[in-house]
């Protein structure tokens, strides 16, 4: 699968004809999404039979603590995405086609965990 992804730099956010590409890197892929994860997002999945994910939600209980996440079950610490894989030298979502809302929103370069960011 192919998956080209672009995105407005923060500096040229008026210009909306400037994109610079997403180079896959993974890092917006590192939070935890679970934590993220909408109601809308949940139904989506079941209505999907998508018992993987669901699977993994119900299993991993995440809760903050400070500034990470962890298991509420067994106290260890969440490491990113679940459903993030990697393709030679590029990451990838295992879930791409029905990923959270707060993946399918972000734009890269939006914030500071993506490499393209670039304070104004």
């Amino acid at each position: 699968m192919n998956i080209s992804f672009s995105a407005k730099k923060n500096t040229n956010l008026n210009d909306s004809s400037y994109e610079e590409p997403c180079h896959r890197c993974g890092k917006c892929c590192l939070a935890d999404f679970i934590a993220y994860v909408r109601d809308e997002d949940i139904l989506r999945w079941q209505r999907e039979g998508r018992t993987d994910i669901m699977s993994v939600i119900e299993n991993e209980h995440a809760m903050w603590a400070g500034d990470h996440l962890i298991s509420a079950d067994s106290g260890r610490y969440l490491h990113g995405c679940p459903f993030l894989m990697w393709e030679e030298d590029h990451s990838a979502c295992s879930i791409y086609e029905t990923r959270p809302a707060v993946c399918r929103n972000f734009v890269p370069a939006s914030s500071e965990i993506c490499p393209l960011w670039k304070p104004l």
